[in-house]
């Protein structure tokens, strides 16, 4: 079954992203389980930085999971990527995120590379970027899966990046990999601008996908943009899709009716 969950980031320098809550873990939590969200996806600056303890105590005073760590601090806030043209700054990319897989572990939940792919650009060409790419995804992915967890890929408008921008993309990419042990992250928002069509691209990807942002095409809670969400909803059932489906939206016009409207759309399509 289709699991609901909702953002908190831990990140102050991500104040203005499209995260819903930012108040810290248990302000997040205890607003997610009063709203009735099955789990919560969590952003923070590192695994250093990440006070375990206190995730598991919210997690488990508000009878909710874990639905997967962001790695997108990695470069918002210490510009790491793991395509820059520094082997040294690739070697630290993949160092963070190493560490916020084993983290991500230790709750049975997914870490996500977004951001953190980064782009072609100056002297690095696609090809070699997406090489590098490639290496990182297959090392780290193989790490999740040592720790019996996934790591998820999010395909990112052409506005975020020049590598990754639609699901078969991301496909093409993974093929190539020795030991493909990555999954999708299909986020809805970044699919409005990128995919000809949401459900034929859900489709394609099939069970590839294992994770769903669920945004409207604006950014905003779902129903407050103009995606139409009946095909979306088809085609993940068609796929057999049974994962987290996660607002990372705006907290517009406050976290709180964000939080709600999410909630409402979640309920509307998937429990309906």
């Amino acid at each position: 079954m289709v699991q609901s969950a909702i953002t908190v980031a831990l990140v102050p320098e991500a104040r203005s992203g499209p995260f819903v809550f930012h108040q810290g873990l248990a302000d997040g939590c205890a607003r997610a389980a009063a709203l009735g969200f099955d789990a919560v996806e969590v952003f923070p600056r590192s695994a250093a930085e990440l006070d375990v303890a206190e995730l598991e105590r919210a997690l488990k005073r508000h009878d909710l999971r874990l639905a997967a760590l962001g790695t997108g601090a990695g470069w918002v806030v210490h510009q790491l990527r793991l395509t820059d043209p520094d082997p040294g700054v690739r070697e630290r990319a993949r160092g963070f995120v190493a560490d916020l897989i084993d983290v991500a572990a230790t709750f049975g939940a997914p870490a996500i590379i977004g951001s953190m792919q980064g782009r072609a650009e100056g002297p690095v060409a696609r090809e070699t970027a997406l090489r590098w790419l490639g290496e990182a995804l297959d090392e780290l992915g193989a790490l999740a899966a040592q720790h019996h967890t996934t790591l998820l890929i999010e395909p990112l408008n052409r506005y975020e990046t020049n590598l990754l921008n639609t699901l078969a993309d991301a496909q093409a990419l993974l093929a190539t990999l020795p030991n493909r042990p990555v999954k999708l992250l299909a986020d809805l928002f970044h699919m409005n601008i990128e995919e000809r069509s949401l459900d034929d691209a859900l489709r394609a990807a099939g069970p590839a996908v294992g994770h769903v942002h669920f945004a409207d095409s604006n950014r905003r809670a779902p129903g407050f943009g103009h995606t139409d969400f009946g095909p979306v909803v088809a085609a993940l059932r068609d796929i057999g899709y049974n994962n987290h489906v996660s607002a990372e939206t705006f907290p517009l016009p406050d976290a709180e009716i964000a939080a709600h409207q999410t909630m409402v759309a979640f309920k509307h399509w998937f429990r309906s």
